[in-house]
């Protein structure tokens, strides 16, 4: 991480705070859709790759905390995998409206300005895009990053809005609308940043997997572990067409 002193007139680094939404690698909790298709060892060790890499781009922004946030009953595992350096929060509440919620909450009443709820499978995101994010909280309420099937891969704001999640219609293709909706109506300013992919189902893989051939070391991680797999991506290549 970034050192706490300011740097081209950035807020302090205990004031820009980039908090990961993360579960701990645990069987039948984490990518779910993904154990259809591969044996669920397999889909424990990809999510630990996606997280580690994740934690990875977090930590090469400058002036930026990085936490995470996860169920309270996964806070001791997370610890241990995340190890020293991150703060792991346990959020109130259960599901991942509750754990936005918890977010807000918690890192703006104590103090910061500016924060960002990222999901925890997005390493091969640009870090500009992270750092474009954190901008557009100078000016704006509320800043989102789209996911090209209807759901947010980040939200961010400046202070806490008890109702911005409330129905949140997580993992479905309206996430992105009620919550635009929601912030309609609290008058919010909205900011986006640019549209983007997650990694939810085999497809997501397929694509991933060919983005980073041409740069493993983005995620490199997650790049070992698709290698790994390529065999079976590419029988899985007739059902989801090419690219």
């Amino acid at each position: 991480m970034g050192s706490p002193h300011q740097n081209n007139g950035d807020l302090p680094e205990a004031r820009r705070t980039l908090v990961i939404m993360a579960k701990a690698p645990k069987p039948g909790l984490v990518k779910t859709r993904l154990a259809r298709t591969f044996p669920s060892a397999a889909v424990i060790a990809l999510y630990r790759c996606l997280l580690g890499d994740t934690l990875a781009l977090a930590q090469s922004l400058d002036n930026v905390e990085v936490a995470a946030m996860c169920p309270a009953s996964d806070v001791d595992d997370l610890a241990r995998f995340v190890g020293e350096g991150v703060r792991v929060v346990a959020q109130t509440g259960e599901g991942l409206a509750a754990g936005l919620d918890s977010v807000f909450a918690q890192f703006a009443n104590a103090g910061r300005e500016r924060i960002i709820a990222f999901n925890s499978d997005s390493p091969h995101l640009p870090a500009s895009v992270l750092e474009r994010a954190f901008e557009a909280l100078a000016t704006c309420d509320l800043v989102v990053g789209p996911t090209h099937d209807g759901g947010y891969y980040l939200v961010g704001a400046r202070s806490t809005h008890p109702t911005l999640f409330q129905n949140d219609g997580m993992g479905t293709k309206s996430a992105l609308d009620l919550l635009l909706a929601r912030a309609r109506s609290l008058q919010l300013s909205v900011a986006f940043t640019d549209p983007f992919y997650d990694i939810d189902v085999a497809w997501d893989l397929i694509r991933l997997d060919k983005e980073l051939q041409l740069c493993p070391a983005k995620a490199p991680r997650t790049a070992a572990w698709l290698a790994q797999w390529r065999d079976v991506l590419a029988q899985l290549r007739p059902v989801y067409g090419e690219l």
